[in-house]
């Protein structure tokens, strides 16, 4: 495993949109264990293949409780209710905060690192951060969704 660099602010690959993952094998694990490990070692709740400058549709999360890390392939929103208005941040763009809308409850249906077909229903916190990550791949950042920007010390 190893720690990647996380591409930060005006990155031109932050912009573009992840390719579908069409071949699960070693080294669809070995970038899922780097994410994982990339996201631990900068504090994040979440990240995305885009922000360590590789063009695929994976995202890792870990909330810290009792699930550990997940991997998420070729993630994609079939439902999703309710409105949420919180704050959220970005390991790529740091520094800086801003309180998007998103809903309340997602449903994601996913593929993992061996190819089989899932479905996670996120609430609250999880729908969040589903939402954030999955905009990534995307190439859209919370900042275009952003209702108020705050400036906050490191």
């Amino acid at each position: 495993m190893a720690i990647r660099t996380i591409r930060t602010d005006n990155d031109p690959v932050l912009r573009k949109v992840a390719r579908e993952v069409t071949v699960f094998d070693e080294k669809l694990e070995v970038l899922v264990e780097d994410m994982i490990e990339t996201m631990h070692d900068a504090d994040g709740v979440g990240l995305a293949a885009p922000q360590i400058g590789i063009l695929k549709r994976v995202i890792v999360f870990d909330l810290y409780d009792d699930e550990g890390p997940m991997a998420l392939i070729n993630p994609r929103i079939v439902d999703q209710s309710g409105i949420q208005m919180e704050e959220e941040g970005c390991l790529s763009l740091p520094g800086r905060h801003g309180i998007v809308k998103r809903p309340l409850s997602v449903t994601v249906q996913f593929e993992d690192v061996d190819g089989e077909s899932y479905e996670i229903v996120g609430e609250e916190l999880l729908a969040r951060v589903l939402c954030h990550e999955i905009d990534h791949l995307d190439g859209v950042l919370y900042i275009d969704k952003q209702i108020v920007v705050e400036e906050k010390a490191e």
